[in-house]
């Protein structure tokens, strides 16, 4: 009879339900058994950065925790891309995950194309921590505040060029929005990560550097590079001496960078869970915690729908800055 229906026999009842039985014991006896081999952590930037600092930190005590041997491996390039790529089309056994910067947010704004779906080719293990940018000079340079910075490109509107640890980067973006604020002119020389970025303003190849604080905290400490502001929404705990961009009469330029835990999608809710519950107890042992404080991190210790929460308010908002500092998608 036409829109009739046939009810399942209790056969075949009993046996879909022995398939979901087995199903979620597999996921369970999955995260039971794990990790039965060493885990590959990728990060998509150069070593020396602060999502590489972040990465070996976490990764030691969690490898520690799940009893195996975390890897990082870095594979930078194309702003994170590269990475955040091989990590989207890895095989989500677990064995294969990332952590990575704001670049996972911002690059679908920045890039026409992107070898990954920020919504839908991960799913979020943890949003770990997160650290003002910090507008630095060489010391050398003879530059003591954000004023003397914008009075000397306004001066000299050819001479200074700023580093950043890549187009796109949230340094990057705080880079040329302090050129719109301040009406000024300076030469953006992008570098494959944060670490190579330090490297050229303390060699002096850069006058100038937007970077995250993690990698440039140490060089502030010794004197070898001079802080004019943090993008913070407030001044950091050990460098009460340098301003926030805001307490100078910015109003509204904040600009921090995320660091953010993530696997492929499809990985077991059930290896998902330990990830998740096993990096949240690390990143909130009190010494964990002032250690990574000490390095720059703000730690958010968030479990996954902080994380996902996170990469569904910032794709959009990063969208809207990039048109605004009329920023091409490349």
């Amino acid at each position: 009879m036409t829109g009739s229906r046939t009810k399942p026999s209790r056969r075949a009842i009993l046996a879909a339900a022995g398939a979901f039985a087995i199903s979620g014991f597999a996921g369970r006896a999955r995260a039971a058994g794990y990790p039965e081999r060493p885990i590959k952590v990728i990060v998509p930037f150069a070593p020396g950065g602060p999502t590489d600092s972040m990465a070996r930190i976490l990764g030691t005590h969690l490898g520690e925790a799940l009893g195996g041997t975390i890897v990082v491996e870095n594979r930078a390039g194309g702003g994170g891309n590269i990475g955040i790529g091989i990590a989207a089309h890895a095989e989500p056994d677990g064995y294969t995950l990332l952590i990575t910067s704001s670049a996972y947010v911002v690059n679908p704004g920045l890039y026409s194309k992107i070898p990954y779906d920020p919504d839908k080719d991960f799913v979020p293990i943890a949003e770990l921590g997160t650290s003002p940018n910090v507008i630095l000079v060489n010391p050398k340079l003879g530059i003591n505040s954000v004023a003397d910075l914008i009075a000397r490109a306004k001066a000299n509107p050819d001479e200074l060029n700023y580093a950043s640890p890549g187009l796109g980067t949230t340094p990057h973006l705080a880079g040329e929005l302090f050129k719109i604020v301040g009406n000024i002119q300076m030469t953006h020389v992008p570098f494959p990560g944060a670490g190579p970025a330090i490297q050229a303003i303390l060699a002096g190849t850069t006058q100038v550097a937007f970077a995250a604080l993690p990698p440039a905290h140490p060089h502030i400490e010794s004197g070898a590079l001079k802080a004019l502001a943090v993008t913070g929404a407030h001044r950091w705990f050990d460098l009460a001496d340098v301003p926030t961009m805001v307490e100078l009469g910015y109003k509204d330029f904040i600009s921090d960078t995320f660091q953010g835990f993530l696997a492929p999608a499809r990985t077991a809710p059930a290896v998902i869970e330990l990830l998740a519950a096993k990096s949240i107890e690390i990143l909130k042992a009190p010494k964990i915690a002032e250690q990574l404080r000490n390095n720059g991190f703000e730690v958010l210790a968030n479990g996954p729908d902080g994380m996902r929460k996170r990469i569904a308010d910032e794709v959009p908002k990063w969208r809207e800055i990039i048109a605004k500092a009329g920023i091409k998608p490349v």
